[in-house]
């Protein structure tokens, strides 16, 4: 039997992004993209430049929005992305940081 969730079942996504992410407004626009989506979460910016984003809801939604900070129309430039597939902790709303 597998443990992987299917598309509708609730989860947690965590992405890290490497790359021009800071400063060019692409939490703002991940937040308004994740919102439009239903997903709960939160972006936030690290010391070293990097962007770390926390999804919550259909494994169809997070993929949607991972799809969409690695196809290059996001603000700024990504140059790396890594994600980790999780078990949703119970969210609400979208946090900026």
């Amino acid at each position: 039997m597998s443990a992987d969730p299917g598309e509708g079942d609730l989860c947690r996504l965590t992405i890290g992004l490497r790359g021009h992410v800071q400063g060019v407004g692409f939490r703002w626009w991940v937040r308004e993209r994740a919102c439009a989506l239903g997903l709960a979460g939160s972006a936030s910016n690290f010391a070293d430049g990097s962007v770390e984003i926390v999804l919550e809801g259909t494994r169809a939604d997070c993929a949607d929005l991972l799809a969409q900070v690695q196809g290059g129309g996001t603000p700024g430039r990504v140059r790396s992305a890594t994600s980790r597939w999780g078990t949703c902790n119970g969210m609400t709303g979208f946090a900026l940081s």
